[in-house]
């Protein structure tokens, strides 16, 4: 296994890493839209808080040398179902077809007061 930290995403808050590697899969952990060079949430609204949260994903993509193509699935969390189209339309915005598997799930409270948190598996090429 390979501990992976970039400084184009978030430090972990607890014990975690951003993403570990085992074999030529990537398991990035669950990222929140705190952008990496304030340290500040980035919450002024929900698609932008998800857009920071996507590109949260790809600063760890990235520093693997991947992109969106590269994930097979991932995990949303939501505050409130009711924001799932709002959020869903960003979220899509950064893929293209095929679409990696998914499930969104509402819970009812996210880390450092976030309304949305993904998390991502990727593959890594041979």
């Amino acid at each position: 296994m390979k501990n992976v930290f970039t400084k184009s995403a978030p430090a972990p808050i607890g014990p975690y890493s951003q993403a570990m590697i085992s074999g030529s899969t990537l398991y990035i952990s669950g990222q929140v839209a705190i952008n990496p060079e304030t340290g500040e949430m980035e919450q002024s609204d929900l698609k932008s808080e998800t857009t920071r949260v996507m590109k949260n994903l790809e600063g760890v993509l990235k520093s693997q040398g991947l992109d969106f193509s590269n994930i097979i699935k991932c995990s949303i969390f939501l505050l409130d179902m009711g924001a799932f189209s709002e959020v869903n339309e960003v979220y899509g915005s950064f893929f293209s077809e095929p679409y990696p598997a998914r499930e969104t799930v509402e819970v009812r409270k996210l880390p450092a007061g976030a309304n949305v948190e993904i998390s991502a598996i990727a593959e890594i090429p041979a």
